[in-house]
């Protein structure tokens, strides 16, 4: 029944899409930005918040939407696994929706996704809902000093698998909602290293092109049943530039949270769960690991932030937290340009071969006693598949217990000042950096040279796979000898702005790096040398 209910509307938004253009809706000379767009609903809004909206549905809302602004402009960054165009909508003072449009624009870049899980849609109406508002003409002033990209149903596939059984205890979409995956099987959340997505592919050369200062990742989360209407996350791994992790945690964060509880009420906070079933009591966050996009972004040297609104609130509450979160940070960036770009600009020009860096971690506590807002809920039926959820109620306490909002490195090792690869490893490697946008150059020549190479003591591969790969950890160390680096190796340098993500992508004991992705499994078995060498001056 959901198919024949959304279906029509889909396709009513698109006869609406090519009635405005033939009016001449295209031309942005004579297009209103003041327009009336209350025809212009999203799924839950015309099903009263039972539905959540469909690929197809999308495509022509944006369409409708981009079709009455000057200063809106839709395009794609890629393609799903199954072929669909992955949309975009630009908005700002530039030209067009393309990077050296946006590029020359000088303005402050901030892009926010939504859907990376389709179960978890909430951020993709919330993002529908903001470009029909900028598209009716509000928050004109955003454009003086930011360029906004949108991306709002990244997971396109996973979005139309709708089934009223994923995340059956989820308080909505009641009518169903998609499914976590995409259509390979694959966590796009899991995929920002390995790179085995479309998806992650088209968005790592959207992250290369737009090169976006701050980056948004909307999702909603469950399990501990806490008192927030969200919770959010700043990149969590240690090797993250320092001046851009004070900056997200100790400034912009606290200063959203302030603005939104002025505004609404609600209370926001770090994300976190209790343990379950291990660890000492506490407020746990999640993993420091760059296969996440916030701490995938942070290792760019850009400013991430997570929102995971709370499954339990009512589907429409959920939309419009995500909303408010959404247009705060939004103020906020607009209102702090130069903070943002210094903050930024600093971590890309700070070369930091020789400094120690993480390979493996560990939960730390940052606070010895936070008060975190507990909640509580209701259980009840979904009418339309008889399963039990969830729903919120207006019930909070606090709690006061430590805080495990960060992680300290247990592992460490040096950044070189530069790195070579031998060239029978170099096809391998040279990909994967064209694909993350890290500078590299093969050499014409033999070449001897003296390095410290990863001599391998043993290794141990996981029994069991996950996202489709069976995870690898190495152990060894590090020694001094002369090696020939053949016509073909590669020279990666150590002091480029990329080279945080350089040291986890390619050091060998990383623990979300090629060799634990098991990219390298051809020459890392125990007794070998690790085919990527160290060059320190």
């Amino acid at each position: 029944m959901s198919e024949f209910l959304v279906r029509p509307r889909g396709i009513i938004y698109r006869v609406i899409f090519i009635f405005l253009l033939a009016a001449g809706g295209s031309d942005s000379g004579v297009r209103a930005q003041n327009a009336d767009l209350s025809f212009l609903l999203t799924a839950p809004e015309r099903t009263g918040f039972d539905q959540t909206t469909r690929y197809d549905e999308v495509i022509a809302f944006l369409g409708v939407a981009a079709a009455q602004h000057p200063q809106m402009h839709m395009t794609t960054f890629g393609y799903t696994a199954e072929g669909r165009a992955m949309p975009l909508i630009v908005f700002g003072d530039v030209a067009d929706a393309s990077p050296d449009a946006v590029l020359e624009s000088g303005k402050l870049r901030v892009f926010v996704q939504g859907n990376i899980h389709a179960g978890e849609v909430a951020g993709k109406e919330a993002l529908l809902m903001l470009i029909r508002s900028l598209a009716s003409g509000e928050h004109a002033s955003w454009t003086d000093s930011l360029v906004l990209l949108f991306a709002p149903i990244y997971n396109s596939d996973g979005n139309e698998r709708v089934s009223l059984f994923n995340r059956p205890r989820q308080n909505g979409p009641l009518a169903g909602m998609g499914q976590r995956p995409n259509a390979q099987g694959l966590d796009l959340n899991r995929d920002h290293m390995k790179v085995k997505s479309p998806e992650a592919r088209s968005l790592i050369a959207l992250m290369n092109a737009y090169d976006p200062y701050v980056a948004v990742d909307l999702h909603t989360t469950n399990g501990t049943r806490h008192g927030y209407h969200l919770t959010y996350s700043p990149a969590l791994n240690p090797n993250t530039d320092p001046g851009i992790d004070s900056f997200v945690r100790d400034t912009f964060l606290p200063a959203v949270t302030d603005h939104i509880r002025d505004r609404t009420g609600w209370e926001y906070y770090y994300y976190g769960n209790l343990p379950f079933r291990r660890g000492d009591p506490g407020w746990y966050t999640f993993d420091h690991r760059p296969r996440f996009n916030n701490n995938y972004i942070g290792l760019r040297n850009r400013i991430p932030i997570l929102s995971e609104a709370y499954a339990y609130l009512t589907f429409e509450d959920r939309i419009l937290a995500s909303l408010y979160f959404v247009e705060e940070i939004l103020n906020y960036a607009g209102r702090h340009v130069s903070e943002i770009t210094a903050t930024v600009t600093t971590a890309d020009d700070s070369m930091i071969p020789g400094m120690k860096m993480g390979v493996r971690f560990e939960h730390e506590m940052n606070s010895a006693s936070s008060s975190i807002l507990m909640g509580a809920v209701v259980e009840k039926r979904n009418p339309y598949s008889g399963t039990p959820y969830f729903e919120r109620i207006d019930s909070t306490y606090v709690v006061e217990m430590a805080e495990y909002g960060a992680f300290r490195a247990v592992e460490t090792e040096s950044l070189p000042d530069h790195y070579w690869v031998s060239n029978n490893a170099a096809g391998v490697v040279a990909s994967y950096l064209e694909t993350h946008g890290i500078r590299y150059e093969a050499i014409s020549e033999d070449v001897t040279m003296m390095v410290n190479a990863f001599n391998i003591d043993s290794t141990s591969t996981s029994p069991r796979e996950f996202q489709q790969l069976k995870e690898r950890t190495i152990w060894g160390s590090y020694r001094r000898r002369e090696v020939v680096l053949e016509k073909g190796s590669l020279y990666v340098p150590g002091d480029q702005p990329l080279s945080r993500l350089l040291f986890y992508l390619i050091e060998p004991r990383s623990d979300d790096g090629l060799v634990n992705w098991a990219q390298m499994d051809k020459w890392v078995e125990a007794g070998m040398t690790y085919p990527v060498y160290q060059s320190l001056k």
